[in-house]
């Protein structure tokens, strides 16, 4: 499978998911992934969701900017590195933010093992 189809795909269904509904990631994670969000590490699929879904703003849209990828050791796996910008509702100025998942092949699904986030600050 093209490596940039799936990670493509990949980003649609998670940006899609996670502005309508956090908590609906649990299932692209596992317990041996881990998140790390503006500095603070969380592992496993349940924290991980926990911590998205305890972000002090409901309603956001994902604007995606880039979405680069690379095929990443020899079991499948692939690196996604995206950029964009969001914007929470109710504010006049987006945040640029930068996304990176490490997506492992789990029988031909891909699950996120791991994920860093962090706010563009220039």
């Amino acid at each position: 499978m093209d490596p940039d189809a799936v990670a493509k795909a990949f980003v649609e269904h998670y940006y899609t998911t996670f502005d309508a509904n956090r908590a609906g990631l649990v299932s692209l994670y596992q317990e041996g992934s881990m998140l790390t969000f503006e500095g603070q590490k969380i592992q496993g699929s349940q924290n991980i969701v926990a911590k998205l879904t305890s972000l002090p703003f409901q309603q956001c849209k994902h604007n995606i900017t880039t979405v680069d990828c690379q095929p990443s050791g020899p079991s499948g796996g692939m690196l996604v590195f995206v950029s964009g910008n969001l914007q929470l509702a109710g504010e006049q100025h987006a945040l640029k933010f930068s996304q990176m998942f490490h997506l492992v092949s789990n029988q031909g699904n891909y699950y996120v093992f791991n994920d860093i986030f962090r706010l563009n600050y220039a």
